[in-house]
């Protein structure tokens, strides 16, 4: 009878352990919490155009002295629509919200604002998406707090609401704000 070699157990151990590394990173850390690369630098450049008959976001208006929210949205996004009165209430209580809309049509994005209300002082448009790949979005809707010096203070993925909303965003608020 032939022995076997203690090296042919290497290759099924060796797959086991990277498997069970990988794994195990599924299911570390918070996965609302993704992490931005942007945070604590200059925001990157906005679109250089503009909605039809909507205001112009400009990097100017990044660097105005105030915290800007910024907000990646488009007209076909379901979080978006769900998530449209929290930013109505925050541009009512005095907060700069400005808007980028992306991947969108002119004609689906002014109707859209024109049937629920436009709560951006200013608006960019990146129908390409490729404004949206320089802030690292990786879906929409996802909001940025801009300091008033053009720096990203904070990253939030997913629609402003829910409890992720009141214990995540609305104190990183609040600090931007202070």
């Amino acid at each position: 009878m032939a022995r076997l070699s203690p090296l042919i157990l290497l290759p099924p151990v060796a797959f086991a352990a990277i498997a069970g590394l990988l794994m195990s990173g599924l299911y570390m850390g918070d996965p609302g919490n993704l992490p931005s690369a942007l945070i604590g630098k200059e925001a990157p450049p906005v679109p250089v155009a503009a909605l039809d008959g909507r205001t112009l976001l400009t990097d100017a208006d990044l660097r105005s002295g105030e915290v800007t929210l910024v907000n990646f949205w488009a007209s076909w996004c379901p979080p978006c629509r769900a998530e449209h009165p929290v930013l109505t209430d925050l541009a009512a209580q005095g907060y700069r919200v400005a808007g980028i809309n992306f991947r969108d049509t002119t004609d689906q994005a002014n109707g859209y604002l024109d049937d629920v209300g436009d709560p951006f002082f200013a608006l960019g448009f990146d129908p390409q998406g490729r404004t949206a790949i320089d802030w690292g979005v990786t879906a929409a809707p996802e909001t940025f707090i801009v300091d008033g010096d053009g720096t990203i203070l904070f990253r939030f993925a997913g629609p402003l609401m829910g409890t992720d909303y009141e214990e995540r965003f609305l104190p990183a608020l609040a600090e931007a704000t202070q």
